[in-house]
C-alpha cells in the first residue's frame, strides 16, 4: 500500500539539498499504486510532481503546493534475447548506477560509460541521459508511461520518444509518467567503441577502440569523481545536481558571433571547442565558456558556490538556500551572454523557481 504523509521536507530528497515541503507526500512501491497517486491527485485538481532520485531537480525555497509522487518501484526483468542482445526491462524506480555495475558484472555492453550517474532509470529517458559518448538513446527500445491526458498506459518505442540532445518527447511538460524502460544491451567482454577523447586518453587507448567492460566503467567513475560527479556524503562538491548548464548548440550565426567575440577577447589566434552537429549546427562546451568569461572553480556568490573540481556544476557546500543556488546561476548566465553572446540553458528542472 501506498505510504502517505504531509509537510515532508524535499531538501532530503534531492541531491542538491535544497527544498522546502510538500504538503502531500506519497511513496509509490508498484506500479499500480504510482498511477493510482497521480489519476487520485488529477481527480482532485492536485498540482502533481512526480519525484525519482531528485537528483536533476531545484526545488524553491517554499516547496510544492501540491503531491509529491515518490517513485519507489524496483525489479528488473530480462524479456527477450536474439543473438548477442538482450532486453532488460526495467522499473522507473531502480537506481540508475546499481543496475549499470549489474550490467557489467553480467557482461552486457553498452551504458558502462554512464558509470556513477546519479538518479533513477525513470528519469534516463526524460533528459536522453549521457556521459563519455553515450547516451540512452542508444539502447533504448520502449518506454512505458502513464498518460495523463489519455488517463492510460502507454507504450513508445524509440522514434515515438523523438530523442535530440538531452531532450525527448517526456521533457518540457508533465502529461508522461515513466513506468519502466527496455534497454537493448550487448553480451560481450568488451566495451562498445570508446568515442570520447578524454575517456579514451585516460584508458591509453585510441577513439573507437574497445576495452573490458570493466575497465570502462573504472576509468568513467575515476574521471566523474574526480570532477565531483559521484554522489558522496563527505564531499560538499557532490551536492549538486551535476552539468547544471547543457552544451549549446550553435546554428552557423551564431557560431560566426561567437567566434567573433572569441578572437576580441582572448585573442584572433585563440580557439574553443566545437563539435559538429546536424544541419551545419556546431556543439560547444559549457565550461569552456563559463570558465573564459570569469567564473572559475570555486567561484562563490554568497553561500552558494561554483565546484571547486568543475565549472559546470553549481552546488551548495551546506548552507545554501534554493535562491542562493539561482543568484549564482543567473550571474554566471549574463556573465557568459555579455562575454560571448551565447545564452545557457539550464539542464536540471525547476520547481517552483525560474531562471
Amino acid at each position: 500500500m501506498a505510504v502517505f504523509a504531509e509537510e515532508v521536507d524535499l531538501a532530503g530528497y534531492t541531491t542538491l539539498r535544497l527544498g522546502g515541503p510538500a504538503r502531500r507526500f506519497v511513496e509509490a512501491t508498484t506500479e499500480a499504486e504510482l498511477v493510482a497517486a497521480i489519476r487520485n491527485a488529477d481527480d482532485a485538481g492536485e498540482p502533481v510532481l512526480v519525484l525519482g532520485g531528485g537528483s536533476n531537480l531545484v526545488v524553491s525555497d517554499d516547496g510544492f503546493p501540491g503531491t509529491v509522487v515518490h517513485i519507489g518501484t524496483r525489479g528488473t526483468e530480462r524479456v527477450a534475447a536474439e543473438g548477442d542482445t538482450v532486453l532488460l526491462r526495467v522499473q522507473a524506480g531502480e537506481d540508475w548506477d546499481p543496475f549499470v555495475a549489474r550490467c557489467v558484472a553480467d557482461g552486457l555492453a553498452g551504458v558502462e560509460c554512464l558509470s556513477g550517474i546519479p538518479g533513477r532509470v525513470g528519469a534516463t529517458p526524460i533528459q536522453n541521459v549521457g556521459a563519455y559518448g553515450q547516451d540512452v538513446s542508444e539502447t533504448i527500445v520502449e518506454v512505458r508511461a502513464y498518460d495523463r491526458e489519455a488517463r492510460t498506459v502507454v507504450a513508445l518505442d524509440r522514434d515515438a520518444c523523438r530523442f535530440t540532445y538531452r531532450h525527448s518527447a517526456f521533457k518540457g511538460h508533465d502529461r508522461f509518467v515513466v513506468l519502466d524502460v527496455t534497454y537493448a544491451l550487448h553480451e560481450a567482454e568488451e566495451s562498445r567503441p570508446i568515442a570520447y577523447t578524454e575517456l579514451a586518453k585516460k584508458l591509453g587507448v585510441q577513439p573507437g577502440d574497445r576495452v573490458t567492460l570493466k575497465e570502462a566503467r573504472d576509468a568513467v567513475l575515476e574521471l566523474r569523481r574526480g570532477k565531483g560527479m559521484v554522489l558522496d556524503p563527505a564531499d560538499p562538491d557532490t551536492r549538486s545536481a551535476g552539468s547544471f548548464f547543457t552544451n549549446p548548440v550553435l546554428e552557423p550565426g551564431q557560431l560566426a558571433e561567437l567566434e567573433r567575440r572569441v578572437a576580441d577577447r582572448l585573442g584572433p589566434d585563440a580557439t574553443f571547442p566545437r563539435y559538429p552537429e546536424s544541419g551545419g549546427r556546431v556543439k560547444t562546451s559549457a565550461a569552456w565558456l563559463i570558465d573564459r568569461a570569469g567564473f572559475g572553480k570555486g567561484h562563490a556568490a554568497g553561500p552558494a558556490r561554483i565546484s571547486t573540481k568543475h565549472t559546470l556544476a553549481l552546488t551548495n557546500p551546506g548552507d545554501a538556500s534554493t535562491a542562493d543556488l539561482l543568484a549564482l546561476a543567473r550571474e554566471v548566465r549574463r556573465g557568459v551572454r555579455e562575454a560571448f553572446g551565447v545564452e545557457l540553458v539550464n539542464e536540471p528542472v525547476l520547481v517552483g523557481v525560474t531562471l
